[in-house]
């Protein structure tokens, strides 16, 4: 049982991978697949995509809270834990912006790359020097936000494959909702990436 939380965090390592492959697939990017991918097996990829991202989101909870419950929190799982995060998050939106590339989508989505893989050079230079970079509790929610967001925008990318009706009415707001939520989710993954560098520059002034 103690080994639980790791092999969960390997479980959203492998739902991250097929999310992006079923994504890039549904968009054309398997040249293989392309004249055979018909409307009805496309839209089994973007369901297939999302639902398998619901459950690589869904072990983002369960991974640790397992670990602190059942008293397994391991070094490995600290080190898988964010990498997994990181790589559901960049499988997500490499996917979208695939299948749903739009100027609302694009920016606030390369955004979140950016800072993504500033951080993670960043905690790497750091450890270099023997310092750590604690998790803040913004960036805890940072995370939760980045799912939550892109898991609107993959639900509305995949509409129609949920058989949902091409309302305006409907899908307008619907839309509207998702992109807010990515710019919000993209406003705090900057801020939290700000206080990361800040942290980094202190604790390295005083280790140089």
């Amino acid at each position: 049982m103690k080994h639980l939380p790791n092999w969960l965090t390997g479980l959203r390592l492998a739902l991250a991978l097929f999310t992006f492959l079923a994504l890039a697939a549904a968009a054309g990017a398997a040249p293989w697949l392309s004249p055979r991918l018909t409307g009805p097996a496309q839209f089994a990829l973007e369901r297939g995509a999302f639902y398998a991202f619901v459950a690589a989101a869904v072990t983002d909870f369960f991974d640790g809270w397992l670990a602190r419950r059942l008293g397994a929190v391991s070094i490995w799982g600290a080190i898988l834990d964010p990498i997994a995060d990181k790589v559901l998050v960049c499988a997500v939106v490499l996917g979208l912006l695939a299948l749903a590339a739009s100027p609302p989508v694009v920016i606030p989505a390369a955004l979140i790359l950016f800072r993504e893989f500033t951080v993670s050079a960043l905690r790497e230079v750091a450890a270099g020097k023997g310092v750590t970079l604690p998790v803040t509790l913004l960036a805890k929610w940072k995370t939760t936000l980045q799912l939550t967001a892109l898991g609107a925008e993959l639900f509305i990318a995949a509409w129609g494959a949920f058989g949902l009706p091409d309302d305006p009415a409907l899908l307008g707001p619907a839309t509207l909702g998702a992109h807010a939520l990515l710019w919000l989710a993209a406003a705090v993954t900057l801020i939290t990436g700000a206080q990361y560098w800040e942290q980094a520059h202190r604790a390295l002034a005083q280790n140089p």
